[in-house]
């Protein structure tokens, strides 16, 4: 049975209202299907810089202090976040107080001045972002795989841009990206939480005003104008499917993985048991074999990133860099296990009984709920809710498992980063020996 409502505005934003019972919390989100895969090499990191801006004042509040003093009285939880398919900006607020999340959210979208002073001031903090990133290497490792993955393509480059890039994109270009993708035509309305249907109805009055510029694009545009990756046929040599940054450290950061599957893909659902079963929890093949027998990492996981038209499952690790070949040799092993065997019936029940209350315990946050149903609209061709997920999950079978583990885990498409005291050389012969 349902428990959301879902219907459009006269202006054509589209509306989300999951109400929840046993919390005084409320949550606004708005979300636009535009991220940095969408832009061009000029005006590379132009979405989030342009997430930063909306915080910088509008014709009503004109700084970012009179933006936050409100919502910090109320004691509200607010951010917003770039990705390399969307852009989001949410509030969660006491619902005595929810009004304020409305108008101050559409006060953002609609009227940001994006003030040539601020843009120029905001360069600097944009850059010290990106410096802070290729500081830390558990973040910076990330950003190398997507290197290795997807090569010189948007989904490849860093969502911020470089700071060649920040540092150069004109003001006059981020009010047209601004202006162009934030439109009520795009934009994604969830409210979830304690609101009933009389005080949104009422509250909505804030997002009712927009208006859309002519060249706005319709909400279609965004589900096919994007670079597509094309994978080859044959994979590039091993070399070119490695990135190392070589810099002194006692511990390598590594990730290695493969092509995997875009947002819709029928398979997802045996793909993500593959991946609980592989890398999630101290229980998982990766965490025993690796660290619990061997001592190996203190961190080990897998996961998976799924965009339109592609994905990626990976193994992400933090490894003695003398002990890295070892490591290696026992992930590949694992690897090849899932494609060669069947999981156990205990491990697939385990798995399934895991997502699903992991699943669960996620969703009483109302800002959760939000965000699961801004993504099925942006994403998916069909809306899922929760409990349509679980009894998808529970119908898969071990073989199942192991035909998605045989289509994705093929180490002659194997892709890695590493950053660490490593040189390109010694990684290849690693890869090659393992």
């Amino acid at each position: 049975m349902k428990h959301y409502r879902r219907f459009h505005l006269a202006n054509g934003v589209t509306v989300f209202h999951v109400p929840l019972a046993g919390t005084r919390a409320t949550t606004v989100l708005a979300m636009f299907p535009i991220g940095s895969r969408y832009e061009t090499r000029p005006i590379s990191g132009a979405a989030h810089f342009v997430e930063h801006l909306l915080f910088k004042g509008t014709e009503k509040r004109s700084t970012t202090v009179e933006l936050s003093r409100g919502l910090e009285a109320a004691g509200a939880e607010y951010n917003a976040f770039t990705n390399k398919d969307y852009t989001g900006y949410y509030v969660k607020i006491d619902s005595a107080q929810q009004e304020l999340a409305f108008d101050l959210l559409a006060d953002m979208i609609y009227h940001s001045k994006l003030d040539s002073r601020e843009v120029d001031k905001e360069r600097g903090a944009i850059v010290e972002e990106l410096r802070m990133y290729q500081d830390n290497p558990t973040m910076k490792v990330d950003m190398l795989f997507d290197q290795a993955l997807f090569g010189d393509c948007p989904l490849g480059w860093e969502i911020g841009g470089t700071a060649k890039t920040v540092r150069a994109v004109p003001r006059e270009a981020l009010w047209n990206f601004y202006r162009t993708h934030y439109s009520p035509r795009s934009l994604v309305l969830t409210v979830a939480g304690n609101i009933s249907a009389r005080q949104l109805a009422r509250h909505l009055k804030y997002f009712a005003e927009g208006r859309a510029l002519a060249r706005a694009p319709a909400f279609a545009w965004y589900r096919q104008s994007f670079a597509r990756v094309r994978w080859p046929r044959r994979p590039p040599p091993l070399a070119r499917r490695l990135v190392v940054e070589e810099r002194p450290a006692d511990q390598a950061h590594v990730i290695i993985g493969f092509p995997g599957l875009p947002n819709n893909h029928p398979d997802r659902y045996a793909a993500s048991l593959l991946l609980s079963i592989l890398g999630v929890g101290m229980t998982s093949r990766l965490f025993v074999e690796v660290r619990e027998k061997r001592g190996l990492a203190y961190m080990i996981r897998a996961g998976a990133a799924s965009y339109r038209d592609v994905g990626a499952v990976y193994v992400q690790a933090g490894l003695d860099p003398a002990r890295l070949p070892e490591a290696l040799r026992v992930i590949r092993e694992e690897l090849h296990r899932l494609t060669a065997e069947l999981v156990t019936p205990e491990e697939l029940r385990d798995a399934k009984s895991s997502i699903a209350g992991r699943l669960a315990l996620s969703l009483e946050e109302s800002s959760a709920q939000a965000e699961w149903y801004a993504k099925q609209l942006l994403f998916a061709r069909q809306l899922e809710t929760p409990e349509e997920l679980v009894r998808r999950l529970q119908r898969v079978s071990a073989e199942s498992v192991r035909a998605v583990a045989r289509r994705l885990l093929r180490w002659e498409e194997v892709r890695g980063a590493f950053i660490g005291a490593l040189t390109a050389g010694k990684v290849r012969q690693m890869m090659e020996k393992s």
